[in-house]
């Protein structure tokens, strides 16, 4: 509704430009022969902006409706008002100036002396344009960058906003509340790990469960199994009837420095359900292992 608003804004606007600028041209108009010019000049500068940003709108409102991926239509969005921005500055700079090649030249002289004292934020730019083509995070994804981590919200021209999960004051995979905003030319000198490629939508978790080296391991390796296949089918229904044999959890067992043994449980999740996931797995699988006493044992007493 907004789109359509904006697009009908601007559209009424070109129009009464366009239209004043022609009227101009009457002669009730030739008292102020000598403004006429300059009136006729501001009014078909502010016309060609109406009507780049109409198609802007426009543009935006096919972006909306037809792109399927939030990350690539927020991306799109960007590129699509900057542009608008771009050619509008350029509109103004010809209005200025007596024509677009002397416009052209002092626009470039200007960037030269400002890209001296900007050389950060210009950086960050660069950076930006680089994200737009490489696609190495979208929003949406779950990314880690210099010891940050969390789940990205805004990509803006010179910087990127995420919402940080765990932090200083929680160990799980949950988000932390906090925002975190980091320069876009960070990314030109650090690694990134984004959590959420499109190419593979999980990742692989652990979990550990305690047992005595007296315990039925392949009992325990089948509940396991059971449990993470249980809640994979549960949480991804979708993907039941597809082929998924590289997402088959697995479990493996490490001995400890201590009187027991580890049972492990490898299996694959979307980022951000993670501590959820592992939660799902323990409430299926405890009950399971609880209920034969003779098979499996806990580490406890002179175990432990």
């Amino acid at each position: 509704m907004k789109k359509k608003s904006g697009i009908t804004m601007y559209g009424v606007i070109a129009i009464l430009l366009i239209a004043i600028y022609y009227l101009l041209n009457l002669s009730v108009f030739d008292p102020w022969e000598q403004y006429i010019p300059f009136v006729k000049k501001l009014t078909i500068s502010l016309f060609l902006i109406a009507i780049i940003y109409l198609i802007s709108k426009i543009i935006s409102k096919i972006i909306d409706t037809q792109t399927n991926s939030e990350g690539d239509r927020y991306n799109l969005l960007r590129i699509v008002r900057f542009l608008a921005m771009v050619f509008s500055l350029i509109v103004v700079a010809s209005f200025l100036f007596q024509n677009l090649y002397a416009a052209v030249v002092s626009f470039g002289l200007f960037s030269l002396v400002i890209g001296f004292a900007l050389q950060a934020p210009i950086t960050s730019f660069i950076a930006w344009v680089y994200l737009i083509f490489r696609r190495s995070y979208l929003v949406g994804d779950r990314i880690q960058i210099k010891g940050f981590r969390g789940d990205v919200v805004e990509i803006s021209y010179l910087d990127t906003s995420i919402l940080e999960c765990s932090g200083d004051y929680l160990g799980n995979d949950r988000k932390s509340g906090r925002v975190i905003r980091f320069p876009n030319s960070l990314i030109l000198r650090e690694e990134i790990i984004n959590y959420s490629g499109p190419e593979v939508p999980f990742i692989w978790n652990e979990t550990a469960v305690q047992v005595a080296y007296t315990s039925d391991l392949q009992f325990v390796e089948d509940c396991l199994l059971e449990a993470a296949s249980k809640d994979f089918k549960k949480t991804y229904p979708q993907l039941i009837n597809q082929s998924h044999t590289p997402w088959e959890p697995s479990v493996y067992f490490r001995v400890t420095k201590y009187a027991w043994m580890e049972a492990v449980v490898s299996y694959p999740v979307e980022p951000k359900d993670a501590t959820a996931r592992r939660n799902r797995i323990l409430k299926y699988a405890l009950p399971i292992l609880n209920e034969a006493p003779d098979k499996v044992k806990f580490p406890e007493g002179a175990f432990r």
